[in-house]
């Protein structure tokens, strides 16, 4: 009562002792401490902290997914666990020889993928390559691409898209990070 009255909040015993009951009964798993005065915690949440570290790692540690995704990801990671034990996921994972994509565009297409080949469309899109200054370079020159996508596949770190081109009478692959639009 006192810690929500210095935070601006008006609350009596027994609208607390009710406010519990209630994320119980929604099926939250509050536990009451040993002891008169130790008052009650969130005993069990839908992921272990080892199990968000891990997705942390993962997430610090993948080449396709950029610096600045990975820092919303892992934003959003802290949120399925508690604020104290959200601090312990500010970590670092070191990964030798490993450059961060930048095509900021990745996430939005694997799932504009997903959508298409759940839904049986076709998709166009442009496709690049780096030149020896490091830009991009549109391929065919600048045309879209247009496929029927088949699946997914994540081979040597990268998200792979194979489908049919119906242009080509073949099924073709494509590295998902060097598709644009």
């Amino acid at each position: 009562i006192e810690y929500l009255a210095a935070n601006g909040i008006r609350a009596e015993r027994k609208s607390i002792y009710d406010d519990i009951e209630t994320l119980r009964e929604y099926g939250m798993d509050i536990v009451r401490g040993p002891g008169v005065k130790s008052g009650y915690f969130l005993g069990s949440r839908d992921f272990e902290l080892a199990e968000v570290k891990l997705m942390v790692d993962l997430v610090q540690s993948s080449k396709f997914i950029t610096s600045r995704k990975s820092r919303d990801l892992i934003s959003k990671l802290q949120k399925l666990v508690g604020k104290h034990d959200a601090s312990r996921l500010q970590r670092q994972v070191i990964v030798a020889d490993r450059n961060k994509a930048s095509n900021e565009n990745i996430y939005y297409s694997v799932d504009v993928i997903h959508e298409a080949i759940a839904s049986n469309a076709r998709i166009k899109y442009h496709y690049f390559e780096w030149d020896l200054n490091k830009q991009r370079r549109l391929r065919k020159n600048g045309q879209f691409y247009e496929i029927s996508p088949w699946l997914l596949t994540w081979e040597d770190e990268n998200y792979y898209l194979l489908g049919y081109d119906g242009e080509a009478g073949m099924i073709k692959y494509y590295r998902v990070d060097k598709m644009l639009n």
